[in-house]
């Protein structure tokens, strides 16, 4: 088991065991053991990934060899080409961004990009845009509503680098100008959230009329980390803090937040590339077949009523005490 988590330990241990046997299965008995480990081994992945906490799902949702969005491109995509720069200041490694086919359906697509190794990190910011990122995605999605193109984005993203350059070039301007652009938008847009989804960078490309997750992804305003620093003072407790911030595929569900959640293979999504992609081509598929029949008025109203809806409350009265 590549890269094995803490909890992953006991299935690393039974997969090493069937390993072992394997290398040395001459007799009937021997067979008959790797088949009683390999039940086990089944059973207890059942119940480790069926039940994983918040701060579980955050550790495979950073794994270092889960897909990343140019693998996904390749994976789910035709005929790719990225398009560069924003037309004011340059081009964000950050950012990947381009013109495809799915299906055989043209599309504009748009997601955040980590590294693999680590001169690759370095050289894309860790997936951390700057202005010039957004304002990179902005140019296509501006380019698919002339072209009448839906839109695709791909969340991955520690959230925007907030690096002294960064803000000097706007980048609180250039998240907002996103946000106001993408609510108006008169074409499809279907967002799903791969691994990390950070705060207001990953919220610059996901207002779309349609937002999935894969299902060991985590979306919030803030890092687990990030939250325990602030409000325990020590970034330890980000366990607890993950557990209490409704991070996870199916919190944001219930929450209204989402409105599916991708499942991925046994494991988590970094131990099955193709398997993962194949889920998410399935519901790339359905939710592009419900979003391309509307017309751009629909489009643009139900996106904007999906947004509004998100964090609505109702306060009770409290019965005074004389009542």
């Amino acid at each position: 088991m590549p890269d094995a988590l803490d909890f992953e330990l006991p299935l690393l241990e039974i997969e090493n065991r069937i390993a072992a046997l394997q290398g040395n299965a001459d007799g009937p008995r021997a067979r008959d053991e790797i088949a009683k480990l390999e039940e086990r081994l089944a059973r207890l992945r059942q119940k480790t990934y069926s039940s994983l906490t918040a701060w579980q799902r955050t550790q495979l949702a950073r794994h270092p060899k889960r897909p990343h969005t140019r693998d996904f491109f390749k994976l789910l995509f035709e005929d790719f080409v990225e398009l560069h720069g924003d037309r004011v200041f340059g081009d964000d490694a950050a950012v990947v961004a381009g013109l495809a086919r799915f299906e055989g359906q043209g599309v504009v697509v748009i997601g955040h990009q980590k590294g693999r190794d680590t001169r690759e990190k370095i050289a894309r910011n860790f997936g951390m845009p700057h202005p010039e990122g957004y304002r990179k995605a902005l140019r296509l999605m501006h380019m698919a509503q002339k072209f009448d193109k839906p839109v695709l984005t791909f969340i991955d993203t520690p959230g925007a680098y907030p690096g002294l350059g960064a803000e000097e070039r706007g980048q609180a301007e250039a998240i907002a100008r996103n946000l106001r652009e993408m609510a108006g938008l008169r074409t499809p847009i279907l967002t799903v959230v791969t691994g990390e989804g950070g705060s207001g960078g990953a919220l610059a490309i996901g207002m779309g009329n349609r937002v999935l997750m894969l299902e060991h992804a985590i979306y919030s305003v803030i890092s687990p980390e990030g939250c325990a620093a602030i409000l325990w003072g020590d970034a330890s407790k980000a366990p607890e803090a993950a557990e209490s911030m409704r991070i996870t595929a199916p919190d944001l569900l219930k929450l209204g937040v989402i409105d599916a959640i991708v499942p991925e293979p046994v494991g988590g999504a970094h131990r099955d590339w193709e398997g993962a992609a194949g889920h998410l081509r399935e519901a790339l598929r359905d939710q592009l077949g419900q979003l391309t029949s509307k017309p751009a008025d629909s489009l643009v109203a139900e996106r904007y009523e999906k947004f509004r809806k998100i964090g609505a409350f109702e306060e009770a009265s409290t019965p005074s005490a004389g009542a």
